[in-house]
């Protein structure tokens, strides 16, 4: 073995022992959070709603409802999922903590409400993006992990590669009828090579929910350069004019402007900013639980007046790829077939680390093995000679 990979394989090693243990825990995570969307519809009844041919009810009606007999809670998230899903709102009380309110959107009747830290795949996201650490530390940890994995994989990449092309049959294949040991080896070798460039897609986006230099590098690497400012600025609302309009109630207004003008949409997003310049931002999406094709609107919360309207097809690349990164990481973009490629990926890599442990594991005992053997071997050798 070179000089350098001699090198190579020192990092590759120490590294994986340095992430191992949290790349394993993200992994199995992420592969089991890959169907939380089929597995609860399959089992909690309360995330569907039965089909009426007439509008959704108005935000601050459903709101009202929500906040019904709850003393100072408030709620500035609401989502409309579909015309077959009930609405959600997200409530937050003082002393009780967060609730999810789960509506029907025709009639308003609450027909669930869940303690979001008692949900199994709640949960499972959050030990998935901090480890049940506080946040900022937990996201730390996990985030320096994920640039470690990736190090890892490329330095493993230039380990496997073959030297002679007569290598190269054999190094694309395990070989199941070999010793324990040769089908760990090629588990973990070949199975490594074949996930490399779906895991370090996995990474990368997952890279981008923590650190905010890593989605603007992408929004940036997107765009060539190019400068898009309307897309960053930020908007407020003219507080001078609270209390100045009446009637029905903006919330009310400016969604039913939002529907007029996306008319295709699934989904619905509506954000309140409770801060007195804030405004009411509403995403309009393409397809329900699916976050990539969007229309984006801000409105004057006082007014109602639209301050900005971002279509999908008007957005930059950058953009584009900001609002696509979910979906690449869960594995949704292009359907169950992207999610089962993302769960199988997400599998592989949380055997990575057994499989190295196993492997470092032999050559230790093999290194032991051999050393016991010379020096058996001197002993009897330096009995001969006497």
């Amino acid at each position: 073995m070179t000089r350098f990979k001699k090198v190579i394989l020192f990092c590759h090693r120490w590294l994986g022992f340095i992430s191992g243990l949290v790349v394993f825990i993200v992994s199995v995570t992420g592969c089991l959070f890959c169907f939380q969307d089929e597995i609860q519809d399959a089992f909690c009844s309360y995330r569907k709603v039965e089909v009426q041919h007439k509008p959704f009810l108005d935000p601050s009606v459903l709101k009202a409802a929500a906040l019904k007999g709850r003393k100072g809670a408030t709620a500035t998230y609401m989502y409309y999922y579909g015309v077959d899903r009930p609405a959600g709102i997200l409530v937050n009380q003082p002393k009780d903590g967060m609730l999810y309110v789960y509506l029907n959107p025709y009639t308003g009747k609450v027909t669930h409400i869940e303690n979001p830290t008692k949900n199994f795949f709640i949960v499972v996201e959050f030990i998935h993006l901090y480890l049940l650490l506080p946040p900022k530390i937990g996201s730390l940890v996990v985030g320096i992990s994920v640039i470690i994995f990736m190090v890892i994989m490329i330095t493993g990449l230039i380990l496997w590669w073959p030297k002679r092309k007569s290598d190269r049959k054999r190094s694309f294949n395990i070989k199941w009828n070999g010793r324990w040991r040769r089908v760990n080896y090629d588990l973990h070798n070949v199975l490594g090579f074949y996930a490399t460039s779906i895991a370090l897609i996995l990474s990368i986006t997952g890279l981008s929910m923590v650190f905010q230099s890593v989605r603007e590098g992408i929004y940036a690497t997107a765009n060539l350069g190019r400068s898009y400012p309307s897309e960053k600025e930020v908007l407020k609302s003219d507080s001078l004019l609270k209390n100045k309009f009446s009637g029905k109630p903006i919330v009310d207004q400016v969604f039913a402007m939002a529907q007029a003008r996306a008319p295709k949409t699934e989904m619905y997003s509506i954000m309140e900013d409770a801060s007195a310049a804030g405004t009411i931002g509403i995403n309009a999406y393409a397809q329900t639980l699916h976050y990539y094709k969007s229309d984006e609107f801000i409105f004057e919360k006082y007014t109602g007046k639209l301050l900005k309207q971002i279509p999908h097809d008007k957005k930059s690349p950058g953009m584009k790829m900001n609002d696509m990164n979910y979906d690449l990481h869960v594995g949704q973009i292009g359907g169950l077939t992207t999610k089962i490629i993302a769960f199988l990926v997400s599998l592989i890599c949380a055997s990575l680390p057994i499989t190295g442990f196993i492997i470092w594991l032999g050559k230790r005992k093999k290194t032991k093995s051999k050393k016991v053997k010379e020096v058996v071997h001197r002993r009897v050798h330096k009995q001969h000679l006497a």
